[in-house]
């Protein structure tokens, strides 16, 4: 497991959320009830047994639908936090013991819409990104590319977005024998 400190989510720049400011990272939930849905999902994983390291609440904003970015801990991967695609600032943390026990474990999912791979060595990122079943995946970062086809596997999602794979949507596709 990686360690980082990060300043607590209140004092934290990015989750004052103005989107005028260069420095926001992290914008406001699209309606009350996409932030009510996040905040569910908070307080399931509490009830679960996670273990919050930093966030975990409403941000302090007077305005807008805003949530803390929430990091959990003690994660097991069959509960809802790490089953559900949350679409929020919400990370749940799960321990491995090895390669092959860290890509299992990101494959037990009904979900496949993304992921990303943190590593020093690029090759055997390449190798566990190949491996993650997910429609995209970074190693060591995550850059959207408008190029590039965009889409999830499983229950993430049919078809793609964006690149010229996008253009399939619209095709049909036909076998003639004679």
């Amino acid at each position: 497991m990686t360690r980082s400190s990060t300043p607590s989510p209140r004092s934290c720049r990015a989750c004052r959320c103005d989107a005028l400011d260069a420095s926001t990272m992290i914008g406001p939930m699209a309606s009350r009830t996409h932030r009510d849905r996040v905040e569910g999902f908070i307080d399931k994983g509490k009830g679960d047994g996670a273990r919050v390291v930093v966030g975990g609440g409403r941000s302090d904003r007077d305005r807008g639908w805003f949530v803390e970015p929430t990091l959990f801990a003690d994660v097991d991967n069959k509960s809802t936090i790490a089953q559900e695609e949350i679409f929020g600032p919400v990370l749940s943390v799960i321990r491995y013991s090895d390669v092959d026990n860290a890509i299992a474990i990101a494959n037990d999912s009904d979900y496949g819409l993304g992921g990303s791979v943190w590593t020093s060595d690029p090759d055997r990122g390449r190798d566990v990104a190949r491996r993650v079943r997910t429609g995209t995946i970074g190693i060591n970062r995550y850059p959207p590319d408008p190029g590039a086809p965009f889409g999830g596997v499983k229950d993430s999602g049919i078809g793609r977005e964006l690149g010229p794979q996008s253009l399939d949507s619209y095709l049909v596709y036909k076998s003639i024998y004679a």
